[in-house]
């Protein structure tokens, strides 16, 4: 939940001094948040299941392999984002594209690293 709540206030605060980044009301920003939490664990999960690949392993072929689909996960997310937020809030709800998606999904990221060590100490909970 905390989670939600960082994202709806660096997500307002994007919308407030980013041109390129819309919402119409701050409940189309509270589900936008909510949808990006969804997404953004979705993506971390899937990262780090293609990270435990590229670790374990053992061929230059596979390590190649697990690399691309690292680059995949990190650059298609972004595509993920932008389209489900076109395809669920229509034209309401506008997070530029793939450069300012990146960037905010960057902030939220980091956004949410530091509440969560405020909050919780060096230890994250995760």
């Amino acid at each position: 939940m905390i989670d939600v709540f960082v994202y709806v206030v660096v997500l307002n605060l994007a919308i407030q001094y980013l041109p390129a980044v819309i919402s119409e009301t701050f409940t189309l920003s509270l589900l936008t948040a909510v949808l990006l939490k969804v997404v953004l664990e979705a993506v971390l999960l899937l990262k780090g299941i293609v990270l435990a690949r590229l670790r374990g392993a053992t061929t230059r072929a596979a390590r190649t392999t697990s690399a691309l689909m690292l680059w995949v996960v990190a650059a298609g997310s972004k595509l993920v984002v932008l389209w489900l937020i076109d395809v669920i809030f229509g034209g309401s709800v506008s997070l530029g594209g793939f450069v300012p998606v990146t960037l905010l999904v960057i902030a939220l990221l980091v956004s949410r690293a530091a509440v969560r060590r405020l909050l919780y100490g060096a230890a994250d909970p995760d």
